[in-house]
């Protein structure tokens, strides 16, 4: 036995030494990887599988939870900062049925359901009017906590005390909501214009301008937009408006004047006057039918012609209803004996005219201003003129073209004359020193400086790799040829014995070294006798 346990040393041994040290070194970090890669999977395998049992709670509610599965022996633990505890995932159901039954976990929050468990004849209207608030207030919260992205919300009711007199008016509810988002998440205008509504149906007497919601940032919400109402955001958002505005000016000339001189000869500069004011306005107009006539078209038209002649004709005469029995308005007639003529005309016109109601909605952004600078590279540097006074013109009118197009219209200002059109435009002619546009063409067609480093790097990596790569394999080469010298080493010539011819001499030869070496007595008896005979 003891034998066969150092024969398999020796092998082991012998296996061992013949082996590189390349091979050995990843003989044993293979091994140190087996064992690691057993003992992970072997503690993964015996951990338990936890699943969350509750999640979104309170540290109290957190804090009671734990405290029940340690006095049942539960393995639990607590994760997401104290709002979620986790349990074995084949006690799950069980220990919600039975955490349920024992009415863990108790928020202590008032809800409708409690009117139902605590009812009864000794709570009076105070009390009542506590609860029922408390309980308005828990219900809106949970109804928020539905509404996606939102984590958390508390809900403040302000009810006013209602006043026993029939004169006094009471003031008006109000609510304040405090909701807590998600990582990441955002209202829209539909969602805040839930918020709102669902506090104003569900209060009496609660109208949306007398609710306030902001988020755990800080980030009121407006019913109208609901957007952050802070003037940054405003501020920010016009700007952005702005800048989108001129860079899609810049863009079209740039294209434009490029195209006619090249792209690394000209360059844009736009900016403008953005009008924000957003303008609701209802106008009530009375104009004439015609345009050429101030009149309008008669509807109506009365007549009236009253004519007499012959003798005792009255006369209009004195003033107007100053008599007793005179009628206010009319003149007094005057008797007269003698001949006279008496005639009066009376003509009545009802005229109808246009009559027009405009409920005009005027939308924001609009141009008050526009400025174009323009900088053009002559197309011979050395010779300033080879840029034409005709080809300065050319460009003079497509900008004179852009600005009077851009420019908002207003019906009730003259349009802007050439000369106003001109001092908004600037043309320089100049050799560009900067060479911004063709430096940056450059600068995209060659190839960086950092390209070079990381492949000189690369291949600084890939040679030293081949050249150990070749060494190693020119040391297993040398090894391999040693081995093979061993193997065809021609064996020692010895010539067998076993050959030879016996004959009578050689037998008695054998037999007297035989007996020297078993009896030597014998044999030294032997020779005293032989050496006697003679």
């Amino acid at each position: 036995m003891n034998e066969k346990l150092v024969s398999t040393k020796n092998k082991l041994n012998g296996l061992w030494q013949s082996k590189s040290k390349g091979q050995k070194i990843l003989l044993i970090t293979g091994a140190l990887l087996f064992f690691v890669l057993a003992g992970f999977l072997t503690y993964i395998i015996s951990k338990p599988n936890l699943v969350p049992l509750y999640s979104n709670l309170s540290p109290a509610e957190t804090g009671q939870i734990k405290e029940t599965l340690d006095s049942k022996g539960v393995q639990s633990e607590i994760a997401n900062n104290g709002s979620s505890i986790l349990v074995p995932k084949e006690q799950v159901d069980t220990l919600m049925v039975e955490l349920a039954a024992e009415g863990v976990p108790n928020t202590g929050t008032i809800d409708y359901s409690f009117f139902g468990q605590s009812s009864g004849f000794g709570m009076t209207d105070k009390e009542f009017d506590v609860i029922k608030l408390k309980a308005t207030q828990t219900e809106l919260e949970n109804l928020m906590k539905g509404i996606e992205g939102v984590d958390n919300a508390n809900v403040m009711i302000n009810l006013p005390a209602e006043s026993v007199f029939v004169g006094d008016q009471s003031e008006g509810s109000s609510a304040s909501v405090v909701l807590k988002l998600k990582p990441g998440a955002q209202l829209d205008q539909e969602k805040v214009t839930a918020l709102f509504h669902l506090v104003s149906k569900s209060v009496p007497n609660l109208t949306t301008d007398s609710i306030v919601i902001m988020d755990q940032n800080f980030n009121y919400y407006d019913l109208n937009n609901g957007e952050n109402s802070s003037p940054a955001t405003s501020y920010a958002t016009q700007q952005e408006i702005q800048a989108q505005i001129e860079q899609d000016i810049r863009r079209d000339v740039q294209k434009m004047l490029g195209t006619m001189i090249g792209q690394d000869k000209v360059v844009v500069s736009v900016t403008t006057d953005i009008d924000f004011t957003q303008e609701n306005r209802e106008e009530s107009i009375v104009a004439p039918v015609s345009e050429d006539s101030e009149e309008g078209i008669a509807v109506s038209v009365e007549r009236i012609t009253e004519a007499y002649t012959g003798n005792g004709a009255a006369t209009a005469g004195g003033i107007n209803g100053t008599g007793e029995t005179d009628v206010p308005g009319y003149q007094a007639t005057t008797e007269s004996s003698g001949d006279g003529d008496y005639e009066r005309i009376e003509e009545r016109i009802n005229n109808e005219v246009n009559r027009i109601n405009k409920q005009i909605v005027e939308s924001p952004y609009k141009i008050r201003d526009i400025g174009i600078q323009v900088m053009v590279e002559p197309p011979n540097l050395e010779d300033p003129l080879s840029f034409t006074a005709e080809r300065e013109e050319d460009i003079q009118r497509i900008l004179s073209t852009v600005i009077r197009t851009s420019i908002n219209k207003d019906t009730t200002v003259e349009p802007l004359t050439e000369e106003e059109i001109a001092n908004k435009i600037v043309v320089s002619v100049q050799q560009f020193d900067g060479k911004q546009q063709f430096a940056e063409t450059e600068a995209a067609s060659v190839i960086p400086m950092w390209v070079y480093i990381v492949a000189g790097i690369l291949l600084i990596a890939i040679i030293i790799l081949l050249i150990l790569l070749i060494r190693k394999k020119r040391q297993e080469n040398e090894e391999y040829d040693k081995d093979e010298d061993l193997i065809i080493q021609e064996p020692i010539k010895v010539q067998d014995i076993n050959n030879e011819v016996e004959t009578e001499g050689t037998v008695r030869k054998k037999q007297l070294e035989k007996m020297a070496k078993e009896k030597p007595e014998d044999f030294a008896k032997l020779l005293r006798t032989w050496i006697s005979e003679e």
